[in-house]
């Protein structure tokens, strides 16, 4: 789950982590007042959606000219501009996709003398099995370019859970990245901070870009980025109550009150499979005959006929789908199941587009026999391969 940046900076700061000050807004009636509350004389107004790059982004509604979901207000009539200007419109950013994301929050804070910037994240390395912090001189960018273009500049620092950060650990980061006097001090307190914060709350990342040194020498988390582990919010109430539903998918809100592990994808070809390497695969072997995934959904070893029945109907309901693939190996899951639930489905919501239904595994006679007696105009596959080339073939007009 991810919240707002606003929403992280509050969580961080009950840490004890130096954020700037701000206020959050939902309409731009409130932005003159919200920006009173801050020292100034400069604010800064920020889009609130769940997705970065937000600075260089467009406003698919104001023009190539239009400037980005980050700005600089030396007024509060610049603010109270910036306000109307960016609330209730449509935020383009390279992780928004060309869809974009309304934005209908905006958080104003108090700007900062910037010395320089700086990049930090913690997060879990699996080829440790640990929590890591990764952090870089040059923050500001795109991570993932520094890494391209200069990879000696990103650093990784594995914590050991049983000591948490050491000060060898904290002197470490601060070595990495270029530290001294009040920042190094800053960095000595902040990093097991954080940490603590990472650990505390189940986060599965905790991205500051920029970390800032300002002018005075202090170190500031100016921008955070926090998404938590899905599997760990029931031991945190707290933080589901951060939850913005206007910024998820309505196919993956449905797809959680199933208990279903569903993401949705920009292909037209809907999948429905059981196992996520099964899934994976099913998804690979798609593109590898020349269509794309409109989603990635694995109904799990123990669904039951109303859970698949579930899933199918949120399959049809993408409106993208032309084409929909069931791939079942049944060890744990049945066939049988499996096929009752999609009979079901069918039944309720009916199928408009080529379907093609491999079954495999435990019960797969009956499977078989349940689908082949309904009456569905289904498209039979004897194994993957088989399976992914009857369905794009199908897509594409060919069946």
């Amino acid at each position: 789950m991810n919240i707002h940046e606003y929403q992280a900076k509050a969580l961080l700061k009950e840490f004890g982590a130096p954020v700037a000050e701000g206020v959050a807004i939902f309409s731009a009636d409130e932005a003159e007042a919200a920006a009173k509350q801050l020292p100034g004389p400069l604010w800064v107004v920020k889009s609130q959606i769940h997705a970065g790059g937000r600075g260089k982004g467009k406003f698919k509604e104001l023009g190539e000219d239009a400037k980005g979901g980050v700005r600089l207000a030396f007024s509060l009539e610049d603010v109270m501009a910036n306000a109307k200007d960016m609330l209730g419109n449509t935020l383009v950013t390279k992780q928004t996709g060309p869809a974009g994301k309304v934005v209908n929050r905006l958080y104003i804070e108090d700007g900062a003398d910037i010395e320089r910037e700086l990049y930090l994240s913690i997060l879990v390395d699996r080829t440790v099995g640990r929590p890591a912090f990764v952090v870089s001189t040059e923050g500001g960018m795109d991570i993932e370019a520094v890494a391209e273009e200069t990879p000696d500049k990103i650093h990784n620092l594995p914590i050991d859970p049983d000591t948490g950060v050491t000060d060898a650990d904290a002197s470490t980061l601060c070595d990495a990245l270029a530290l001294d006097g009040q920042a190094r001090a800053d960095g000595m307190t902040l990093f097991p901070i954080l940490y603590k914060a990472f650990m505390d709350k189940d986060m599965s990342l905790l991205e500051v870009n920029p970390l800032i040194v300002m002018k005075d020498g202090h170190l500031r988390v100016l921008d955070a980025k926090v998404s938590f582990d899905g599997n760990a919010l029931f031991r945190h109430p707290d933080i589901m109550e951060l939850r913005d539903e206007t910024e998820e998918d309505a196919k993956e809100i449905e797809a959680s009150k199933y208990d279903l592990a569903y993401v949705a994808l920009d292909g037209d070809i809907g999948c429905m499979v059981n196992g996520a390497g099964l899934a994976m695969a099913t998804m690979d072997i798609i593109k590898l005959y020349g269509s794309e995934p409109a989603n990635f959904l694995d109904v799990g070893g123990s669904a039951t006929k109303d859970k698949v029945a579930a899933a199918f109907k949120i399959i049809t309901s993408d409106p993208n789908v032309k084409g929909i693939l069931v791939n079942i190996f049944g060890g744990i899951m049945r066939c049988d199941v499996i096929a009752e639930g999609v009979v079901a489905a069918v039944k309720d919501v009916g199928l408009k587009v080529p379907l093609v239904v491999r079954l495999e595994g435990t019960n797969v006679a009956l499977g078989k026999q349940i689908i082949n007696e309904s009456g569905l105009n289904v498209i039979a596959a004897d194994d993957l391969d088989d399976a992914a080339q009857k369905i794009v073939k199908a897509v594409k007009g060919g069946a």
